[in-house]
């Protein structure tokens, strides 16, 4: 990954987009560490964003929350919503594709480079809008993945693509740690 220690970046994160990218591709994200990992460069913000089931009296993406928000990044949520579908299975659906192409568009004039965990191909033109105002942008997401988590529009809109399977080992949570802990992969809503 090409990251210059002068350019003024952003992470983006897509909370869900991540979560299941790096569980197809076997690992956990330990968030402490990849924060470190940016921090080589100039990292004005960290955004982290996640709807969340607000039905359950405990989440199990509290602790991850939680963590996210003490610890340097700026946690962006908003309550999820339960339908039933048209086959009778309960169904979570927590979308936060505006509140992060809000975030990304209103920061951008500050920044010289935009990193996003995301494989969304609705991100494509958020990135191309980016582009046009001088910002570089790398997208992370995994094409290793059966089937590619990374949309093919999005790939090519990008600045550059970095494969998550190939810069995992910088922020893989600890082999040897198998209980989840704050600042480590827990469920994600869809």
């Amino acid at each position: 990954m090409r990251l210059l220690p002068q350019d003024k970046t952003a992470l983006f994160i897509d909370g869900a987009n991540l979560y299941a990218a790096s569980r197809a591709i076997g690992f956990d994200v330990d968030y402490r560490r990849l924060l470190e990992f940016f921090r080589r460069v100039n990292l004005v913000r960290a955004y982290y964003y996640s709807a969340l089931l607000d039905t359950e009296e405990y989440s199990p993406l509290k602790p991850l929350t939680d963590w996210l928000a003490y610890n340097g990044y700026t946690l962006v949520t908003k309550p999820a919503k339960e339908f039933t579908d048209a086959s009778g299975r309960r169904r979570v659906k927590g979308n936060m594709d505006i509140e992060l192409a809000i975030d990304m568009l209103e920061l951008a004039d500050h920044l010289d480079h935009v990193v996003l965990f995301s494989g969304d191909s609705d991100f494509r033109r958020l990135v191309e809008a980016v582009q046009r105002r001088g910002v570089r942008v790398t997208v992370v997401s995994s094409v290793k993945t059966s089937p590619p988590m990374i949309a093919d529009e999005l790939r090519r809109q990008a600045d550059q693509f970095v494969e998550l399977a190939d810069i995992a080992g910088e922020f893989t949570r600890r082999p040897a740690d198998s209980r989840v802990r704050p600042g480590h992969d827990e469920d994600e809503v869809e």
